[in-house]
C-alpha cells in the first residue's frame, strides 16, 4: 500500500526534492506552495502524513496546523512541521498545538523518511 504525504513549504526547489525523494520509495506525494491552497490539497487528498512549513507568506503554517487541528476531517492526520526556524519556543509552540514532530532546515532526507515512518508506525498505519 502506499502511503500519501502532502508537503506544504514556499520553497519550489525544497518541495521538488522531498516529493522526487519520497516518491522514488514508493509514497504518493501532494504539495502546495501556500497555506490556503495547502488546506484544499489536504481536504481533497486526505494525506497519511503532513509535512508543513511555518513561515510561509500570508497564512503561516501555524495557522494552517490550528486549522487542521480543529477541522472533524483532518484533526487526525499527523503533521511534521520542516522549518528553518530552530529556537525552542517554535518548536514548543507548535508541539503543543498538536504537531506530531519537528525538523529543522537544513534537513537530512533520509531522517525526515524516518520520521515520516515513525509518525506512520505510531498511527498504526505501518506494520
Amino acid at each position: 500500500m502506499a502511503f500519501k504525504v502532502t508537503i506544504i513549504d514556499d520553497e519550489a526547489g525544497l518541495v521538488s526534492t522531498i516529493k522526487g525523494f519520497l516518491e522514488e520509495r514508493g509514497f504518493i506525494v501532494s504539495f502546495a506552495y501556500d497555506a490556503i491552497r495547502g488546506l484544499e490539497v489536504i481536504r481533497k487528498e486526505v494525506p497519511d502524513v503532513i509535512v508543513l512549513d511555518i513561515m510561509m507568506p500570508g497564512k503561516d503554517g501555524r495557522d494552517l496546523l490550528k486549522e487542521l487541528k480543529t477541522d472533524p476531517i483532518t484533526k487526525d492526520i499527523p503533521v511534521i512541521m520542516l522549518t528553518a526556524k530552530d529556537e525552542q519556543f517554535d518548536r514548543d509552540s507548535v508541539l503543543a498545538m498538536g504537531a506530531y514532530e519537528y525538523v529543522t532546515k537544513p534537513y537530512d532526507s533520509y531522517a525526515l523518511l524516518r520520521q515520516i515512518k515513525n509518525v506512520l508506525e505510531k498511527f498504526g498505519k505501518l506494520s
